[in-house]
């Protein structure tokens, strides 16, 4: 059973998270920031990850704090319902488009988390969410669940649709590389 739960609490944000890696994409998201859930439920649709989530923080200071945390959470408990990561492909990848964005994502369950996005100075608001959070929420999820990921944004002016679609690129990506086979630890080392 590939299931995680973690309770994070810092003065600044309260995240209490479920997920379960034999999912379908049924989530239960509770944060402040619309945006936010939107996101997240979009993660948990297109990596069919069930998604149980109740976070608050101090979104009067900004949202920074809190979807920064919300993605270092989601991290901690990928990793710790991948556990030794053997049968997982390891690998995932995925160029998706919505409207007129286009984004690529590749990632690597490697043990070694690293996020490298090429932004294209890309910078404004939707609504009221800062379009840069959504490579905070990324880069959090990134270092702690110990995956290397890359995201290029190839076309887009809408910030909404690229956001958008760098979350379902990177949930379709999990997806494929969480994927199960039965050729244990894909690594000459023998851990990853």
């Amino acid at each position: 059973m590939r299931k995680a739960h973690i309770f994070r609490q810092t003065k600044e944000t309260t995240i209490d998270i479920e997920i379960d890696l034999e999912g379908s994409g049924v989530y239960q998201i509770e944060t402040p920031v619309g945006f936010l859930n939107h996101m997240l439920e979009s993660f948990s649709k297109h990596s069919f990850i069930d998604i149980k989530l109740k976070a608050e923080g101090d979104i009067d200071v900004s949202y920074h704090h809190l979807v920064e945390d919300v993605g270092i959470t989601l991290g901690q408990a990928m990793l710790k319902a991948l556990g030794d990561k053997s049968g997982i492909n390891r690998y995932g990848f995925a160029i998706l488009p919505m409207d007129e964005a286009l984004v690529l994502c590749s990632l690597d369950f490697s043990g070694r988390g690293l996020f490298y996005y090429d932004k294209k100075d890309l910078r404004g608001k939707i609504t009221e969410f800062d379009f840069e959070l959504i490579w905070e929420f990324i880069k959090g999820f990134a270092l702690e669940s110990k995956a290397t990921i890359h995201i290029k944004v190839l076309e887009g002016h809408i910030l909404h649709h690229i956001a958008e679609c760098a979350v379902k690129s990177l949930a379709f990506s999990v997806r494929q590389a969480i994927s199960k086979h039965d050729k244990g630890i894909l690594s000459t080392k023998g851990l990853l």
